[in-house]
């Protein structure tokens, strides 16, 4: 617990206790430099705090992280906060979850699945 007087947000204590370090957050404003400009492939998941399956899914998604390591990044995006990016791509439900490559959609998933289909998922779309 931060010192009484200190200015570390809530926010930022509660993001360090719960994000990897391998995965990048991206938003409307970065998600053409965080994804399309990527010069790896990218699996991004589109998803919410409220979506239970959404956050199922995240420890499979930092599992993948370490395993693709170098290979594939894992990017997430918040459709509450940025709701631009879902709206282009024709997000209906969440998670979803895209595989770009060379800027393109390389391959969706929509729903949560275990890890050996998102794995499948990286590797016939990379």
């Amino acid at each position: 617990m931060p010192a009484s007087g200190s200015s570390i947000p809530l926010f930022h204590i509660f993001l360090e206790t719960t994000v990897s370090d391998k995965i990048t957050h991206t938003s409307d404003a970065a998600f053409s430099k965080d994804v399309l400009e990527s010069e790896t492939p990218v699996l991004l998941d589109f998803w919410a705090e409220w979506c239970g399956p959404c956050k199922s899914i995240a420890p499979v998604l930092d599992q993948l992280a370490g395993e693709y390591e170098g290979k594939v990044k894992i990017v997430k995006i918040n459709i509450d906060e940025n709701q631009a990016t879902p709206r282009q791509y024709g997000i209906r439900g969440i998670p979803t979850l895209m595989v770009f490559k060379d800027g393109k959609v390389a391959g969706t998933q929509i729903g949560a699945v275990g890890k050996s289909q998102l794995a499948q998922l990286i590797e016939k779309s990379i």
